[in-house]
């Protein structure tokens, strides 16, 4: 897992004032009375002063967790790399043994926190097949064909990267959606690393946005 953060835009305070310029005001300094401020947008669900705050990661996934990733769409930019013009070796996602998970029946989607019985035989199942889509993508190239075709035999396993820009406010709808237990193990692992860069760089808005979120999705459920 690689969750690299590239710059910031922004702080705290920058939320503070796209809030007070509506009385034509601005703060030099944050104190306490914008830490109250903010916490007082959140809980009331005045957002647009959340988006003004800009974050630039460079993220590094399996296929299948950016692809539920890539559905948050309002308040991001992303750009990923292509196996259109990209042939090298690439890098599949080879879950440990204890991660293989059991179906949970009692769910339309998702797993049990436990491993499936023979959790053994099916991680020697994944790496197999792992091996054998790059020897083949391998060969395939080997004899000529595009990039573009040779990747049609490439695992949703496979690691994808991309550069992604959001504002404060969608990677705290992100994160609380993607950290809920409900969620894919996979996702949560990289949504929580977000979480903590986000907490550190904006910890006020971060704490103020996250609790808000927490507090909407318990009384929906």
């Amino acid at each position: 897992m690689e969750v690299q953060l590239l710059e910031t835009f922004g702080s705290d305070l920058t939320v503070v004032n796209a809030a007070r310029v509506s009385f034509a005001k601005e703060s030099a300094t944050f104190d306490d009375m914008d830490a109250r401020l903010i916490k007082y947008l959140a809980r009331n669900e005045h957002n647009s002063p959340f988006y003004h705050p800009q974050v630039r990661f460079r993220l590094k996934m399996p296929i299948f967790v950016a692809r539920e990733w890539f559905r948050h769409t309002v308040g991001f930019a992303r750009n990923e790399v292509s196996r259109r013009y990209v042939d090298s070796e690439p890098e599949i996602f080879l879950p440990a043994a204890e991660d293989i998970r059991e179906r949970d029946s009692n769910k339309k989607q998702g797993s049990k926190d436990t491993a499936v019985p023979t959790s053994g035989a099916a991680h020697d199942l994944i790496r197999d097949i792992n091996e054998k889509s790059k020897a083949t993508y391998s060969r395939l190239l080997e004899m000529g064909v595009a990039p573009e075709l040779a990747r049609t035999v490439l695992p949703q396993g496979m690691y994808t990267e991309f550069i992604e820009t959001g504002s404060l406010y969608a990677y705290a709808r992100l994160c609380q959606l993607r950290m809920d237990s409900h969620a894919q193990k996979e996702i949560r692992d990289y949504a929580g690393a977000v979480s903590a860069i986000m907490s550190k760089a904006f910890p006020v808005s971060w704490a103020a946005l996250t609790a808000t979120t927490t507090a909407t999705t318990t009384t929906t459920a």
